[in-house]
């Protein structure tokens, strides 16, 4: 067997580290293709250093450029390695253009697609990411998913359960692995002072910085949790787009004068997690970061009014406090003051997984090529959809029952009641006993 592992951006590489290492371990031939979509080639060869990673076999270097030109390249560069390299399985990370191009080129030549990270949605159309994750899923044959939320998002945009495996997200197992390197090597934190009480902020979406009234809604709030909470200080690495709207903007001035905050360059990764498992509150609006927060039991404030990681807020480790100044100010406060809510909010139950999920894929994938569930051919026989229907089972019988009495069919979704009368949706897993609930099952014919 041969793997393909496409990346493009440091999240992606963070992330996918994990699953390299396992695939390393069990002796798999796999080719590692970097498009290098952020940064020059010297930086992001150190970076595989710093991570214990193996350099990339092919370095497409496409740097950065508007999101059709970098994707059109991507996808051609990317295309000519999968001809050469014939790989039986292309695995794609995220969300970004990377893992648009490569789930794209793969799926054109035929090549199975495997998405980890695959079912996340924001339902906010505005955000490219939300474009590169549904197209991605679209073209994708095996999709490796943190939670059964994610999970029934795909099965609502009609995909198969078959198809769908929920593993956990592979952060668990990056915090896991990566923390024990930073801890060996980290030497940046000296130069930041970590003493009492540290509020970890990042800031970088398109929808904070470039809108001038979010940016001073936000700012004004950083400013006035210093004189709300006198013991907290904030250490804030500013992205380079972050601090070219605050100067534009007549902000920078007052953010570095404060003396409860502290500003600084971009944080290397292993210093930047090291400074995360060392903090009392993250304010962020990464989606990446709201994942480590809850990972690391850190309670996280998210600067955005939706997310696609929604089990973090259920879950009780995340709250979304948009850019009302009003709001993060009171929502912080609040925090601070109540132990048994901070206390929760820290021990909130990580719905990510136990650090395990980059086993669990590879188990996937091994079943699935031993079984040629990879190879990807023209139908030899007309099937024909006879439709989906709602039916309510009275019979004791679980899902792959179920299925093996009535070829064909496919139990797609689970629908239980609940104590107030609704029906919430259930995945169907195979050994889920479908006694008394409602299912939507698709229906297929072989002629």
């Amino acid at each position: 067997m041969k793997i393909a592992v496409i990346i493009g951006t440091r999240p992606e590489i963070i992330k996918m580290a994990p699953v390299i290492d396992e695939i390393d371990k069990r002796g798999i031939d796999y080719i590692l293709i970097h498009t290098g979509q952020h940064y020059d080639y010297e930086m992001s060869h150190k970076f595989f250093i710093d991570l214990e990673l193996k350099k990339p076999d092919f370095n497409i270097g496409v740097g950065s450029g508007s999101h059709g030109k970098q994707t059109a390249v991507m996808i051609k560069k990317i295309e000519d390695v999968l001809v050469a390299e014939k790989p039986d399985l292309v695995l794609v990370q995220g969300d970004t253009n990377a893992v648009l191009a490569g789930a794209v080129a793969a799926s054109k030549l035929h090549i199975a697609v495997g998405h980890v990270e695959a079912g996340l949605r924001s339902y906010d159309k505005t955000m490219p990411e939300e474009i590169n994750r549904q197209v991605a899923d679209v073209a994708s044959k095996l999709y490796f998913v943190p939670t059964e939320e994610t999970a029934l998002n795909l099965l609502f945009e009609g995909l198969s359960p078959h198809e769908i495996f929920i593993t956990g997200n592979t952060i668990v197992d990056a915090c896991i692995r990566n923390l024990k390197i930073a801890e060996k090597s980290s030497k940046a934190l000296s130069d930041l002072d970590l003493d009492g009480d540290v509020l970890t902020l990042t800031m970088h979406r398109a929808e904070n910085v470039d809108d001038p009234q979010r940016l001073r809604n936000i700012t004004d709030a950083l400013l006035e949790i210093g004189d709300e909470l006198e013991d907290l200080k904030i250490i804030f690495p500013v992205h380079p787009r972050t601090v070219k709207n605050l100067k534009k903007y007549g902000i920078y001035d007052k953010l570095e004068s404060a003396a409860h905050i502290q500003m600084t360059k971009p944080v290397g990764y292993l210093d930047f997690l090291l400074l995360l498992s060392n903090s009392k509150f993250i304010m962020t609006d990464s989606g990446g970061l709201q994942e480590e927060a809850i990972t690391l039991n850190v309670p996280c404030m998210t600067l955005r009014y939706n997310t696609e990681r929604p089990e973090t807020v259920t879950a009780g480790g995340n709250i979304l406090v948009g850019s009302s100044k009003q709001k993060i100010v009171d929502t912080l406060k609040q925090i601070s003051g109540d132990e048994d809510l901070y206390k929760g909010m820290m021990e909130a139950q990580n719905p990510y997984g136990d650090g395990k999920t980059s086993q669990k894929i590879l188990d996937v994938v091994l079943k699935a090529f031993d079984e040629g569930k990879l190879d990807i051919k023209s139908p030899e026989h007309i099937m024909s959809h006879e439709g989906r229907e709602l039916l309510e089972i009275h019979d004791n019988t679980t899902v792959s029952e179920f299925e093996d009495n009535n070829r064909g069919s496919t139990v797609s979704i689970v629908f239980d009641g609940n104590v107030d009368g609704k029906k919430e949706a259930q995945f169907p897993y195979p050994d889920l006993n479908l006694e008394g609930k409602t299912v939507l099952v698709n229906n297929f014919r072989v002629k």
